[in-house]
């Protein structure tokens, strides 16, 4: 695919230049989660990647102008606004005219509140701002992973305060690379997970951390066994397939999938009797994995089974707590449903949340969109002729729709935010709030003003007071 800026966006955006009200010179746009999103409060991140990767820099050449204008006039009949394009090119050496004002990434704030604002910095060409919307709302898709892995942070870690000590860090990892739709996907969703957690199978997350975040080492996995690897000695050879885990792995953590044929007797014979010594004098912990089957049937039995074998201890909680060598990894089935449940269950069964860690895939990266948290992208303000005017819409068939308008900013006192709009001109003096916009200026005239680091951004949100059980 072309990194071409004027063909990323949506067809009929290349006609808008002749649509909006004569001597308009600004238009002046924002972007948030609406009041009905699923969570009530929505995590910011993913904006640096997307300056970064499309906006900042030159974008305009004659070589790009020419490949938009055959396309685009061949697409829609005609109407290509070239000489918009050649303005930016001449005036702005091929950089955008635009600034984008947004929330710290890594912030939690509560829904209906502006996130971004995008406005033109050149009066020529107004038209740019909702221009580069498409592209600017794909930050829609690292927020809402965002968001759904810290709710899920929030459910283990509620589940651990009750039953357990450890802490929630590596207690979900991203399984997700092969059940998203590009490795532009896993990386920019895989990253948004690493924000609650630290554990990935997702490498594209790793690269993609250090590339556009100054990450050195963001998340972390170990070595671990799939059904090729255990099923290719044969069913009747299980057992030398798990002792071969156990001796390439010596040390530390490893996981093996045992569910290839029983898991009963991988768990009750090969574990818990044939391999019992190996496992219990590793300098390490055993973690198995089940693949298959009702996990709220079987992984308290799975854990019954372990027990009976391996013994553990009864916490001051009154749970209990396998032998520091065995734990078990649930990665079938794993979403934002299923895992209140199945902990719920390990709970009444008498079960620590310490005894397992999940794995989640499409649960985690792909079972969302875009009206998950009800993201949009609307203009609020046009300046013409000199003066602000404010802009909205306001549906009589879904109220749930209507718009903000005005200028904004976004004020912070405490655990509270707030949008303050206004309209220079037309908002009385006395009305304007002299609380600090939290809005931060991260992008003008194809500049990125601000660098985040993803270690501060995570610190950020986990640090964020609210957002915490």
């Amino acid at each position: 695919m072309s990194n071409n800026i004027i063909l990323s966006t949506d067809s009929y955006k290349c006609c808008h230049w002749k649509q909006y009200p004569s001597n308009t010179q600004k238009v002046y746009s924002y972007f948030e989660s609406r009041t009905g999103a699923k969570w009530d409060r929505t995590v910011f991140f993913g904006l640096q990647y997307i300056l970064k990767k499309y906006l900042t820099g030159i974008r305009v050449t004659e070589e790009k102008i020419d490949e938009a204008e055959y396309l685009i006039n061949a697409h829609l009949g005609g109407g290509f606004n070239k000489a918009g394009w050649q303005h930016i090119m001449n005036e702005h050496a091929g950089r955008l005219p635009i600034e984008i004002k947004a929330v710290a990434e890594g912030s939690v704030v509560p829904e209906s509140n502006v996130l971004m604002t995008v406005e033109n910095t050149d009066e020529e060409v107004p038209w740019l701002t909702n221009y580069v919307e498409t592209i600017l709302t794909h930050v829609w898709y690292p927020c809402t992973v965002a968001t759904q892995s810290h709710e899920m942070r929030k459910i283990i870690s509620r589940f651990l305060a009750t039953t357990g000590d450890d802490a929630p860090d590596f207690k979900l990892h991203d399984f997700g690379f092969r059940g998203v739709s590009s490795v532009e996907q896993a990386g920019l969703g895989g990253a948004a997970h690493l924000l609650s957690f630290s554990g990935t199978d997702t490498l594209a997350t790793i690269t993609m951390l250090r590339k556009y975040y100054g990450a050195e080492m963001p998340g972390f996995s170990i070595p671990a066994s799939e059904h090729s690897t255990i099923t290719s000695w044969g069913r009747e050879h299980e057992l030398d397939a798990f002792r071969n885990m156990l001796e390439q792995y010596p040390a530390g953590l490893v996981a093996c999938v045992s569910d290839s044929f029983s898991i009963w007797d991988a768990c009750g014979e090969l574990w818990g009797n044939q391999l019992r010594d190996m496992v219990l004098n590793r300098d390490g912990v055993l973690v198995i994995r089940p693949d298959s089957g009702d996990p709220c049937v079987v992984l308290p039995k799975i854990l019954s089974i372990l027990w009976n074998k391996f013994g553990g201890t009864t916490n001051a909680k009154g749970y209990n707590v396998l032998d520091p060598h065995v734990r078990v990894i649930q990665g079938d089935g794993i979403d934002i449903e299923s895992l209140p449940h199945i902990l719920s269950v390990l709970e009444h069964n008498g079960w620590s949340a310490d005894n397992i860690a999940f794995g989640s895939g499409g649960g985690l990266l792909q079972k969302l969109n875009r009206d998950t948290q009800r993201f949009a992208f609307k203009c609020s303000a046009i300046k013409r002729e000199g003066k602000w005017n404010p802009v909205y819409k306001d549906p009589v068939t879904d109220s749930g729709k209507m718009s903000k308008k005005g200028l904004m900013k976004l004020e912070r006192e405490g655990k509270s935010y707030n949008t303050f709009t206004y309209t220079p001109g037309l908002t009385p003096v006395g009305m304007y709030s002299d609380v600090e916009d939290v809005l931060i200026p991260v992008f003008r005239n194809g500049e990125l003003l601000v660098e985040h680091k993803f270690d501060d951004v995570k610190q950020r949100l986990l640090s964020e007071e609210f957002s915490q059980v």
